[in-house]
């Protein structure tokens, strides 16, 4: 089985804002759509038979997935809302927060074209699989909620009063969106304190890719923010590094602090903007079969790079991170990432409602399965509260010298720029 990269996200669930691609039959013929609206058993029976050809795990959770598809074809259904309660209920048997159905107004939600303005609050969020909380990946730089002060790992306890206690992540998605100019409540749990959260919704703009000049001991350095991966990133991100190549820098500074993720084939183009040669990710279906993606001899730069990561650096970030700390490329510096080693394919149904499927697990260079886990940085430097507060309160901050990860990125990328013109002439010469 070829896993076809540019219809997979990799981003945790991300629905207040979404970032996506979708595959498979969106759209279809009006008489189509009829029959499914007319026959919803056959459409409990389409999501069955996805599940049962493309689900990662082939145990389906030690569920027997053959009596599943019995029972609920065993059912009569008076109308397609009682159809989508009962294919709700048959994929909760996988106790797989990121395999989920969409009704046909949250799929047309998830249908977000990257490159123009999205509606929300700017935050991608998850599912715990132990716990159910809702739990915020990371909020989207420059949105309504990073600017509310919105974290990575912040736990949405109620939506405007509505305790999230039970609720399903597409309802908490639901609740959180609506029209812009108005005003959402979320009270969170951070550590032991709660909050109360008013956030703005707006219109958001998305431009995942910043870069500035930054001058250094060893010469001028790029620094890089890359804040999702989105359709557009790949082209923004080798804008920056031709330009900041032509500027003469001397080395990298990439950060990928909250980036959440998004489209796996944008992580792999990414990736090969940094490498030479070498494995990028492995992705792994239920059958075990091993989908290399590898380097492709088409690197924009080999001067030295350090890699900021934390806690909200999640799947794609994950994979280009792991990607070059495995090939030797660059040095991890920050702390433990989000832990997302999961790939989902969301396609589209007949009767305009739509499936997200996980389909495969990933595996960086060397093998490792970081789902749950994360990724460990080379040097580790965890934020006190009072410096993570100065961040927020001054956004400004970030990138310079006052920001004590991008401060130690910068000491490490001084060494790594004088040990590379101790052992080679090729890398202050590269792209001249």
């Amino acid at each position: 089985m070829t896993i076809a990269k540019r219809g997979l996200i990799l981003g945790a669930t991300a629905l207040a804002v979404a970032a996506v691609t979708v595959t498979g039959a969106g759209v279809h013929l009006s008489q189509s759509k009829a029959f499914f609206q007319e026959s919803p058993k056959e459409l409990v029976d389409e999501v069955w038979q996805l599940i049962n050809r493309n689900y990662v795990d082939a145990t389906f959770n030690q569920v027997d997935w053959e009596a599943v598809r019995t029972d609920y074809l065993g059912r009569s259904y008076a109308n397609q809302e009682e159809a989508y309660t009962a294919i709700r209920e048959m994929l909760e048997q996988l106790e797989d927060p990121y395999t989920r159905f969409m009704d046909p107004q949250e799929f047309s939600n998830m249908q977000v074209d990257t490159s123009g303005e999205l509606t929300g609050v700017g935050i991608q969020i998850s599912q715990d699989e132990e716990t159910k909380e809702i739990v915020v990946v990371a909020p989207i730089e420059d949105t309504p909620a990073f600017d509310a002060g919105i974290r990575s790992k912040d736990v949405i306890l109620a939506i405007d009063g509505e305790p999230t206690e039970g609720m399903e992540l597409n309802d908490a998605v639901n609740k959180i969106r609506g029209p812009v100019g108005s005003e959402v409540t979320l009270t969170i749990r951070r550590g032991e304190q709660n909050l109360e959260v008013p956030i703005t919704r707006a219109l958001i703009e998305i431009h995942p890719v910043r870069y500035t000049t930054q001058s250094g001991s060893e010469g001028l350095v790029g620094y890089i923010r890359l804040t999702q991966f989105s359709a557009n990133a790949s082209a923004e991100m080798s804008e920056a590094i031709e330009d900041l190549e032509s500027q003469g820098v001397t080395g990298y500074v990439l950060d990928l602090r909250s980036n959440p993720g998004g489209l796996l084939y944008s992580s792999i183009d990414i990736a090969r903007m940094w490498l030479s040669d070498g494995t990028i990710v492995s992705t792994v279906n239920r059958q075990g079969v091993v989908d290399e993606e590898v380097a492709n001899s088409q690197a924009l730069t080999n001067k030295p790079l350090v890699v900021l990561v934390d806690g909200g650096s999640a799947s794609a970030s994950e994979i280009l991170s792991g990607a070059l700390q495995d090939n030797n490329r660059a040095v991890l510096v920050g702390t433990r990432t989000f832990g997302k080693g999961l790939v989902q394919s969301v396609r589209g149904l007949a009767d305009g409602s739509g499936v997200a499927v996980t389909v495969a697990k990933y595996l960086t260079p060397s093998g490792r399965d970081i789902n749950k886990h994360g990724i460990d940085p080379d040097i580790q430097v965890e934020l006190s509260e009072e410096q993570r507060e100065l961040l927020e309160s001054d956004r400004e901050l970030i990138g310079t010298t006052q920001d004590p990860q991008y401060a130690e990125a910068l000491e490490a990328l001084t060494t790594e720029i004088r040990e590379a013109r101790g052992g080679s002439n090729v890398t202050s010469s590269a792209n001249e």
